[in-house]
C-alpha cells in the first residue's frame, strides 16, 4: 500500500472489493464472510463511511481480536492484517470452502453491501456458478500491452468521477481488473470489457445487436447494428439506435427543451445495464438482442435467474452473475444502486403513464416494452402541445400569441420567433442546439422570416440584436 493508492480507496469508495469500518464491532465478521463467499476484498478499518480516515490505534490486543472472530467463522475465513498510517486493512481471501457463515448468518457481497442469504440460497448459488466466475477469469492468452487502451481508463475514471496520480496498471488493479504474474500485468475478462482496443474478436459473445422491424413480426429487417466495442460504447450505442428508431416529441416553454420518448429513456437505458451486466458470459452463441417492432421494444440477454434467486424475489433481492463488472458499472454511475434496476424500471414507466413491462424468464431473460398506438401518441402529443405551444409558454405574450397563430407560420418558426421574443440576443446555434437542428436550418427558417418581413437583424452580427417587426393586420 503507498499513500497514492490509499488516497484512490478513500476516494473511489466502498464497492464491490472494499468496505469501510471505523472500529471493530460485532458486524465484522459479517463482513468476512460475505467477502471470503464472493471474491475476497478488504475491510479498511479506521475509515467512516464517508471515506474519511478517522483512525484506529493498532495494537497486539486488536489483532489478536480480529484474527479470533475470523477464526470463530464457520469455516474459518483466512485474513491478513496491514497497518498503514493511522488505519488497518484487513485482506480477506477468497474461501476455498464456501458457504461461510458468521454468528450472524450467510451473507454474500452484492456492490458496496453484505447481502443476508438463507443456506439454501447460498449453496445452491455457489453449485451452480461454482468458483469461476467469468468476469475474474484471467487472460493469459492476451498481451496487455497490446489490447490495453489508456483513453477507455481516462474516460472511465472522468465518469466516475476519480480524479488520481498512479500508474495505469496500479489503478487498474485496485479496480480489481488486473493482477501480476512475476512482472507481467494480467487482464481478467471484466478488465478486456472496459478496457481493451478490441473486444469482439476476444469476446465476440459481448455483441449487442440491434435490429428494426416492419410490422410486428421477424420478417422485414428495416435496419440492423452489431455493436462490438468496449462495453460502456456499447450501451451507449445501443441507446443512440434506439432513440433513432422510437418517436420523440418536445415539450418547449422557455429555452429550454424537454423531450418525451416514447419509452422513456430512463427505463430503456436500465434495461439495456441490466442485459449486459447479468447475461450469461460463458454461453458464446449468443449476443444481446434489442429489437424493435411497431407494437413493442424486446430486450433479451442469455441466461435466466442467477441460481439462488427465486421468480418470487425477482426484483426485490439481487444476486449478480457477474459482480465485478455490476461493481464497475456502479462505478461509472451506469447503477445507481445495486438490486434497485428492475424497480426503477417499473417506476419511471409508471410516472410516464406507460404500461408495466413484461417479463419472460427461462435459460433466457426477456424484457418487453409495449409501444403506444398512434391514436395513444397522437393524443399523448396534443396534451404536450398545449403545454408547450409558443402561445401559452410563460414567457410569451398573449398579443405575441395572437400574431403567430394569424400568420400561418411552421411550428418551427414560431418556436424560433417565440425564443427571439424572450431573447433578443440569442444566437443561431442556441436556437439550434435548443430545437435540435442544425445552424442551417435555422438560417433557413430565418431567411423566409425575414423575406415576410417578420423578422429583422439590427446591428453587427456578434453585437446585435433581432427583432420583431411585422404588426398584426
Amino acid at each position: 500500500m503507498t499513500p497514492q493508492e490509499l488516497a484512490l480507496l478513500l476516494q473511489a469508495g466502498e464497492g464491490y472489493l472494499i468496505e469501510f469500518k471505523e472500529n471493530v464491532n460485532s458486524d465484522l465478521p459479517k463482513e468476512m464472510v460475505a467477502f471470503a463467499n464472493a471474491s475476497g476484498g478488504r475491510i479498511l478499518l479506521g475509515v467512516n463511511d464517508q471515506g474519511l480516515a478517522s483512525g484506529i490505534q493498532f495494537t497486539n490486543s486488536l489483532a489478536s481480536q480480529i484474527q479470533d472472530m475470523a477464526l470463530h467463522c464457520d469455516p474459518p475465513v483466512t485474513i491478513e492484517l496491514e497497518p498503514f498510517q493511522n488505519i488497518l486493512i484487513i485482506h480477506v481471501k477468497e474461501g476455498l470452502n464456501k458457504p461461510h457463515r458468521a454468528n450472524k448468518g450467510f451473507f454474500l457481497r452484492n456492490g458496496a453491501n453484505s447481502q443476508k442469504m438463507t443456506t439454501r440460497e447460498i449453496r445452491a448459488f455457489m453449485q451452480a456458478e461454482g468458483r469461476i466466475r467469468f468476469d475474474e477469469m484471467l487472460r493469459n492468452d492476451l498481451n496487455f500491452k497490446q489490447i490495453f487502451a489508456p483513453e477507455l481508463l481516462k474516460s472511465f475514471l472522468e465518469q466516475a468521477g476519480l480524479a488520481v496520480k498512479l500508474a495505469p496498471t496500479a489503478i487498474l488493479q485496485n479496480l480489481g481488473v488486473l493482477s501480476w504474474q512475476g512482472k507481467e500485468p494480467i487482464f481478467n475478462n471484466a478488465g478486456v470489457l472496459f478496457f481493451c482496443k478490441e473486444m469482439f474478436p476476444v469476446l465476440y459473445q459481448a455483441t449487442i445487436t440491434c435490429a428494426l422491424y416492419k410490422g410486428t413480426n421477424k420478417v422485414y429487417i428495416l435496419d440492423r447494428k452489431d455493436f462490438t466495442g468496449p462495453l460502456l460504447s456499447n450501451i451507449e450505442d445501443t441507446l443512440v439506435f434506439l432513440k433513432q428508431h422510437l418517436r420523440l416529441r418536445y415539450e418547449i416553454k422557455t429555452l429550454q427543451r424537454k423531450e418525451f420518448l416514447e419509452i422513456p429513456e430512463d427505463a430503456l437505458r436500465e434495461a439495456v445495464v441490466n442485459a449486459v451486466c447479468h447475461r450469461d458470459y460463458f454461453e458464446k452463441g449468443c449476443a444481446v438482442m434489442i429489437e424493435i417492432f411497431d407494437d413493442r421494444v424486446v430486450i433479451t440477454n442469455p441466461g435466466g435467474l442467477p441460481k439462488g434467486l427465486s421468480k418470487e424475489k425477482f426484483g426485490q433481492l439481487s444476486v449478480p452473475r457477474n459482480p465485478l463488472i455490476a461493481s464497475l458499472l456502479h462505478r461509472a454511475h451506469y447503477i445507481e444502486k445495486m438490486g434497485t434496476g428492475i424497480h426503477r424500471i417499473r417506476e419511471v414507466l409508471k410516472q410516464a403513464g406507460n404500461p408495466a413491462p413484461d417479463f419472460d424468464i427461462d435459460s433466457f431473460f426477456t424484457l418487453t416494452f409495449q409501444r403506444p398506438t398512434e391514436k395513444e401518441w397522437r393524443e399523448a402529443g396534443s396534451e404536450t402541445s398545449e403545454k408547450s405551444s409558443p402561445e401559452s409558454s410563460p414567457e410569451s405574450s398573449p398579443e405575441m400569441a395572437g400574431r403567430l397563430t394569424k400568420l400561418g407560420l411552421s411550428q418551427t418558426q414560431q418556436e424560433l420567433l417565440a425564443f427571439i421574443q424572450q431573447n433578443p440576443s440569442i444566437t443561431t446555434e442556441e436556437m439550434g442546439n435548443t430545437l435540435g437542428i442544425t445552424k442551417r436550418a435555422v438560417l433557413k427558417q430565418i431567411k423566409i422570416l425575414k423575406e415576410k418581413q417578420i423578422l429583422q437583424r439590427l446591428g453587427a452580427t456578434k453585437n446585435g440584436h433581432w427583432q420583431i417587426i411585422k404588426e398584426e393586420t
